[in-house]
C-alpha cells in the first residue's frame, strides 16, 4: 500500500447509485485513519466513481481490491439506509477431540476428531451450509454435509481450505478464542500442517495465539487468549455471555437453558474417545452432538441481538470491533475524545497511568425507611443524571480552572466561572462549551432520535439496529463520567469525577427537600408525601395514597415540580410506582412494578437472592416463592407457612438433590486457601482419574454431614456419589449458611421479632438422616432388616414381614409391587425426557451435564428403582409367602 491509499476489509457499496450491494469483499487499508476521522467501525463507505483503481496483483483474498486516495473516501454516518447491517456471511463452528483417559485434551497428544460448521447469513436464521469433518468414517446425518478422512492433517488442511473458500466475514463459537482456535492451531503446528495457521484474508499474515489479561473494575481481572484473523470478525459467545451477563453458569448448556428455554446433550469429554474408537454409528452420534455446539452460538447471537448491539457499539464510540470485547469502557470514550479534539484543533496530553491514593465521594444513598409497604410507592428517576450534570454544568478537561488563573484574569464567580460543591471551578458555558459536554449532547441527542425513529419503525431488522443503537449510545454517554474518576486510567481528572457525585448528592438531598415541604395536607395534598429511600438517581416517595392512578398522577406533578428547580437539561422522570414494595436496606429491596395502572409490568428484585448466584438453587427457589405470595398474592402467612414447609422437607430430606448443588469452575491448579470444589476435585481424582473433573471444568457438589467442626472444604461431595452411597447431607449447613440470612431478610421487615419462629419451631422437630453404605463405622456394621409392613426389625428367620404383619403380606407385596411401577414410570419419564434433548429417542442417554436439573432427577429416579427391586427381591427368596 502507498501513502495515499487506505484499507478496510468489509462490504462494498455500489458507487454509481450508493446503495448497498451484496456481499462483495473489498478491501480498504484503515492505517491513515488518523486521516479521516469520519471512519469508524462498521461504518460504510464509499468510494465515488473515478476516484479509484482496481488492482491486477492482489494482496489479499478479497473479490476486489482497489487503490484511492483516502481523502476520496466518503464515510456515511448510520442514518436511514446507511444505517442498516451488512448481509454478513458468519461461520459458527466447533470442535471435538479424543482425550486420553482421566486427561483433558493436549494439543501435542490428542486428536482433533471433528470439526463441525454452520454458515448464515446475517438477517437469515437458517443456515446455508452444514458440515461436519470426520477422522474416520461417520453414518449420514440429515441435512448436513458430511466428509470423512483417514489423516488428521487432511482434516484439518480441508477445514483451512473450506474457511478461505466460504470467506466469513464473522467467525463465532463458544469459547472459541480460548480454546478450539489455539487448539488447532497449536495442533497444526504439531502435526506440520504448513497451509492452516492462514485463516484470515491476507495470505501473507499467519494467524497466532497471544496470551491476554484484561482488568477492569466491572468485570474482574480474566486471562485470555487473542487470536489475530485479518479481515475477520471474532465473537467469542462465551465472552460476550460473561462481559454481558450475570448468570450462575457459563456453560452451553446452562446458558442455552436460560435464554434459549432448552437442555442439551451434555457429552463429557471423558467419554469422547470411547465413542470415537467405536463404529460409524457412534461416531455419528458424537457428530451430531458436535453439529449442535456449532450452531447454539448462532441461535444465541441472533436471540440476544449481539451483532446489532456490538456493531452499533462500533458505530457509537468509533472504535474497531474486536476491541468491544477485548478492551474496556475506556477505550470507548477516548477515541470519542481523540475524534472531538481533532475537530476542534486540540491536542490531548499523553499521560502515564498509574495507581493514585486520591479518592472522593460517591452517591448518597438515603437511609432507607425499612418495611413492607402495602401502599403505592412512586419512584422518581433523574434521567441520564451524570451525563445531565456534566453538560448543565460545563465540566470537561477544557473547562476547569485553577485558582491562579481567577486570580490573574479577575474571572467573576457566578458570570464566568461557576464553583462545584467540591470547591472546585469550571468555565462556563457562555464563555467556552467544553468537549466532553458537547460529546454528551451529541450522544444524548442522537439517542433521542433513535428512540423516535424506534417507535415508528416497523421493519424487524431496522428496529433491531435502532434498538442496539440507542442501547449503546445510553451505554457510552454513561461511561463517560467513570472515564474521568479512573485513577487507573488514560486521563483520569477527579476533579470532574468528584464534582459530578457532589452534584447528585445534593440533586438528591434536594429533591428530598422540595418534595416533602411542597406535597403536604396544609397545600392541599391527600397525605405528607415521604421520601422512604433514595439512591444515586432515585427517590422513592410515599405519598399517602391507597390507589394507583392518584399515585402516578402525583408522581408525574413531583417529577415536574422537582425539574423546575434544576438547571436544564437535568430533569426528573416519573416512571414507576412499586406497590406493594418490600424494603430490606440499602441496595435491597422487591416490589411489583407499575407503569400503568391497569396491569403490574414485572416483580422486581434488587440486591435478594432471586437474582444471586453464590447459594444452591433451593434458596433462588424459595425466596422468589415467598417473594410471590408476599407481593403477588398479598399471602403473608401463605409465604410463611410454604418457607416453613420447604424447611421442614429440607431437614427430613425430602428436597430433590438438583436444587442443594452448587457448582464452581476449577480454573487454576493451586489456590491459597482450600476451597471445597478444589478438595472435591482432589478426591474425586483419586477415586477415579478418568471420571474427576478436569482443569476447566465446573465442580458440582453438595455439602454432606462429617465430625462435628469439620470446614466446609472437607464435607463438599460429589452428588452423584452421594446418590450411589446414601450419603447424608448436612441439612443443619443448608439452613443455617444457605437459608436462614436470606429468609430473615425479607420477612424482618413484615414480621419483626417474629421472623425468627421461621426457624424455630414444631416444623423443624423432625429430622430425617439418610444412613450411609460406605465409609467410617459403616464398614463394620451388620444392616439388619426391616418389616415392609410396620418397618419393625426383623428377627433372624424373618425375611419379609414381622409376626404381627403375616397375615397382610399378600397386600404388602401389590404395595411394594406398586411402588415399584412407579419408581419406574417415573424414571422412564425422565429417560425419555434426556432422550428428546440429545435428538433420538433410539439411543443410550450418554448426558452428564451437571448444570441440569433434569440429570439428578434422573439418576435419583435410577436409585430408587434399584433399590426398589432389591425390595421386591425379598419375596423372592421366600417362596413359601403366598402359602
Amino acid at each position: 500500500m502507498t501513502n495515499n491509499t487506505v484499507a478496510m476489509l468489509g462490504h462494498a457499496v455500489k458507487a454509481h447509485d450508493r446503495r448497498p450491494l451484496v456481499p462483495i469483499h473489498v478491501v480498504i487499508n484503515l492505517n491513515l485513519l488518523e486521516n479521516n476521522g469520519s471512519i469508524k467501525g462498521a461504518n460504510w463507505i464509499e468510494l465515488p466513481p473515478g476516484s479509484y483503481t482496481l488492482r491486477t496483483v492482489k494482496t489479499s483474498t478479497a473479490q476486489i481490491e482497489v487503490d484511492i486516495p483516502y481523502d476520496h473516501l466518503v464515510s456515511h454516518a448510520p442514518i436511514g439506509e446507511w444505517g442498516r447491517i451488512a448481509p454478513l456471511r458468519i461461520l459458527s463452528f466447533d470442535i471435538e477431540c479424543a482425550g486420553r483417559k482421566g486427561i483433558f485434551p493436549e494439543p501435542n497428544v490428542d486428536p482433533v476428531i471433528q470439526i463441525a460448521s454452520i454458515v448464515t447469513v446475517q438477517g437469515q436464521s437458517t443456515p446455508f451450509i452444514r458440515n461436519i469433518m470426520t477422522l474416520k468414517g461417520c453414518s449420514p446425518i440429515a441435512g448436513a454435509h458430511v466428509m470423512s478422512f483417514d489423516q488428521e492433517r487432511d482434516l484439518l488442511a480441508k477445514w483451512q481450505e473450506f474457511v478461505a473458500r466460504v470467506d466469513p466475514d464473522v467467525i463465532i463459537g463458544y469459547n472459541t478464542a480460548n480454546f478450539d482456535l489455539p487448539y488447532l492451531l497449536d495442533r497444526a503446528s504439531h502435526l506440520r500442517c504448513p497451509s492452516f495457521p492462514h485463516l484470515g484474508r491476507l495470505p501473507g499474515v499467519e494467524t497466532r495465539v497471544k496470551n491476554t489479561r484484561f482488568s477492569s473494575k466491572a468485570h474482574g481481572t480474566r486471562e485470555s487468549k487473542e487470536v489475530n484473523m485479518e479481515g475477520r470478525i471474532q465473537l467469542d459467545m462465551l465472552q460476550v455471555m460473561q462481559r454481558d451477563y450475570k448468570l450462575r453458569s457459563y456453560t452451553l448448556n446452562a446458558v442455552c437453558a436460560h435464554f434459549l428455554g432448552e437442555q442439551k446433550e451434555d457429552v463429557h469429554h471423558s467419554i469422547i474417545t470411547e465413542l470415537q474408537e467405536g463404529s460409524d454409528e457412534t461416531r455419528r452420534r458424537l457428530a451430531v452432538y458436535c453439529l449442535k455446539d456449532a450452531y447454539l452460538p448462532q441461535r444465541l447471537m441472533d436471540k440476544l441481538m449481539c451483532l446489532y448491539n456490538y456493531m452499533e457499539m462500533a458505530r457509537v464510540t468509533g472504535v474497531p470491533f474486536n476491541y468491544l470485547l477485548t478492551r474496556g469502557q475506556q477505550i470507548k470514550v477516548i477515541s470519542q475524545l481523540y475524534r472531538k479534539a481533532l475537530d476542534e484543533n486540540l491536542v490531548i496530553p499523553a499521560m502515564r497511568s498509574g495507581a493514585s491514593d486520591e479518592a472522593y465521594e460517591g452517591a448518597t444513598v438515603i437511609e432507607p425507611i425499612k418495611g413492607y409497604y402495602d401502599v403505592p410507592i412512586a419512584t422518581l428517576d433523574f434521567a441520564s443524571l451524570y451525563p445531565s450534570i456534566m453538560m448543565a454544568h460545563n465540566l470537561c478537561y477544557t473547562t476547569l480552572l485553577k485558582p491562579q488563573t481567577i486570580s490573574e484574569l479577575k474571572l467573576k464567580k457566578g458570570v464566568d466561572y461557576e464553583e462545584t460543591p467540591t470547591g472546585d471551578c469550571f468555565v462556563s458555558s457562555q464563555h467556552q462549551k467544553g468537549i466532553l459536554p458537547t460529546i454528551l449532547e451529541d450522544l444524548l441527542s442522537a439517542r433521542k432520535r433513535a428512540k423516535n425513529d424506534l417507535k415508528r419503525e416497523t421493519d424487524p431488522f431496522v428496529k433491531a439496529v435502532l434498538d442496539g443503537r440507542q442501547l449503546a449510545l445510553k451505554i457510552s454517554a454513561n461511561s463517560v463520567y467513570g472515564f474521568t474518576g479512573a485513577t487507573v486510567g488514560k486521563l483520569p481528572c477527579l476533579q470532574i469525577s468528584s464534582s459530578v457525585t457532589a452534584y447528585g448528592r445534593v440533586m438528591i438531598e434536594r429533591t428530598r427537600k422540595e418534595v416533602e415541604e411542597h406535597f403536604t395536607k396544609a397545600n392541599g395534598y391527600p397525605a405528607d408525601a415521604q421520601v422512604i429511600y433514595g439512591d444515586t438517581d432515585s427517590v422513592m416517595v410515599r405519598f399517602g395514597v391507597d390507589n394507583l392512578e392518584q399515585a402516578m398522577a402525583l408522581g408525574h406533578e413531583a417529577a415536574e415540580f422537582a425539574t423546575k428547580r434544576f438547571i436544564q437539561p437535568i430533569r426528573l422522570e416519573f416512571e414507576k410506582v412499586y406497590f406493594p414494595y418490600l424494603l430490606i436496606n440499602k441496595k435491597r429491596y422487591a416490589g411489583l412494578y407499575w407503569t400503568r395502572a391497569d396491569k403490574y409490568d414485572k416483580m422486581d428484585t434488587k440486591g435478594i437472592e432471586t437474582v444471586r448466584r453464590d447459594n444452591c438453587r433451593l434458596v433462588q427457589t424459595l425466596i422468589d416463592t415467598c417473594l410471590r405470595k408476599i407481593l403477588i398474592d398479598r399471602d403473608v402467612v401463605g409465604a410463611q407457612n410454604y418457607a416453613k414447609q420447604v424447611i421442614s422437607d429440607l431437614l427430613q430430606n425430602k428436597i430433590d438433590l438438583s436444587l442443594l448443588v452448587i457448582s464452581k469452575a476449577l480454573t487454576k491448579t493451586e489456590y491459597d486457601a482450600k476451597q471445597a470444589h478444589v478438595e472435591l476435585a482432589k478426591r474425586m481424582k483419586k477415586r477415579d482419574a478418568g471420571s474427576a473433573p478436569a482443569l476447566g471444568d465446573r465442580v458440582a457438589y453438595v455439602i454432606i454431614k462429617a465430625a462435628k467442626g469439620a470446614a466446609a472444604y472437607e464435607k463438599s461431595e460429589d452428588p452423584i456419589w452421594v446418590l450411589e452411597n446414601n450419603l447424608p447431607i448436612d441439612t443443619n449447613y443448608y439452613l443455617d449458611n444457605q437459608l436462614s440470612k436470606p429468609l430473615m431478610r425479607i420477612f424482618e421487615p413484615i414480621l419483626g421479632d417474629k421472623a425468627g419462629s421461621l426457624l424455630n419451631g414444631e416444623h423443624t422437630r423432625s429430622v430425617s438422616v439418610s444412613a450411609p453404605t460406605v465409609g467410617g463405622l459403616m464398614r463394620f456394621t451388620v444392616k439388619r432388616l426391616k418389616c415392609l409392613g410396620c418397618k419393625a426389625l426383623l428377627s433372624d428367620d424373618e425375611k419379609i414381614v414381622c409376626k404381627d404383619c403375616k397375615g397382610r403380606v399378600e397386600e404388602v407385596y401389590h404395595r411394594q409391587l406398586e411402588v415399584k411401577n412407579e419408581m419406574e414410570m417415573q424414571y422412564n419419564r425422565l429417560w425419555t425426557q434426556c432422550q428428546r434433548c440429545q435428538g433420538s429417542l433410539h439411543q443410550d442417554v450418554l448426558c452428564s451435564s451437571r448444570d441440569c436439573p433434569i440429570f439428578y432427577m434422573r439418576k435419583r429416579a435410577q436409585k430408587d428403582v434399584s433399590e426398589a427391586a432389591v425390595t421386591l427381591a425379598r419375596f423372592d427368596d421366600c417362596p413359601g409367602w403366598r402359602c
